[in-house]
């Protein structure tokens, strides 16, 4: 366990919102870069290391989707302390990474704080198709590969057939250089990101989790990308 801590949320995720309480988010802040940079992308290094079986799957199928999304990441990375030389990246912690355009999540996983989920339109919904996803909040990647938005949520009592067509529309309505964005907030007893399934019962909830959610429309492909920025912060009190 790892307990990577945020001195406090952003300002625009300290109110409440309902659910799925969307907005507008600027065309080059799907991506950010916080205090804990540093210390999160260790923690996904050895994850990726260590657990890539449950933190990376990125199927041929899904390849010109993933390539396209780690293209377009590639180009709002210099606006945010990264120095892009040919196929090498230099991050704001110091570390190079080489684009691998044969493992475009995998690149992406070194080289950004947001786990990165990708969706196609599939008939009537979208499936997820491809994903990093380092730091789970109580779900596995294995068990929601390929599957649809509405079987993503079964386990989320609040997500009924009304919220699920309403979460479907947004994945249709989202234009590209329109990203919208939303997020959840939980308390939690143990701190760790990286978490498939919770294992806080009966601690106290020392810990307040949220998570910062945005909805991208990949132009060329159609693909959706879903990118998760979590935060842990101590609760007050």
């Amino acid at each position: 366990m790892k307990q990577i801590l945020h001195k406090c949320l952003p300002p625009e995720m300290e109110g409440d919102r309902k659910l799925p309480g969307v907005a507008p988010c600027a065309a080059d802040d799907w991506l950010r870069v916080d205090e804990t940079y540093a210390e999160q992308m260790a923690y996904r290094l050895e994850l990726l290391a260590e657990r890539p079986g449950a933190v990376l799957w990125e199927p041929e199928t899904s390849r010109e989707a993933a390539r396209e999304v780690l293209d377009e990441a590639l180009g709002l990375l210099p606006a945010k302390g990264f120095v892009r030389e040919g196929a090498r990246v230099t991050c704001p912690d110091g570390r190079r990474v080489t684009v691998n355009w044969q493992a475009p999540l995998w690149t992406l996983g070194h080289l950004v704080q947001q786990d990165i989920c990708v969706l196609e339109k599939r008939g009537d919904q979208h499936v997820l198709v491809a994903a990093v996803l380092c730091f789970p909040a109580n779900w596995r990647l294995a068990e929601k590969a390929d599957r649809p938005l509405s079987d993503i949520h079964t386990p989320v009592a609040e997500y009924d057939d009304a919220l699920a067509r309403r979460v479907q529309r947004l994945f249709d309505g989202v234009q590209a250089g329109r990203p919208l964005w939303r997020f959840n907030r939980l308390s939690y007893g143990d701190s760790d990101l990286h978490q498939p399934a919770r294992r806080d019962l009966g601690l106290p909830r020392r810990f307040e989790r949220a998570e910062r959610q945005c909805v991208v429309r990949m132009p060329r492909s159609r693909a959706v990308v879903f990118s998760i920025h979590t935060h842990v912060v101590l609760r007050a009190g």
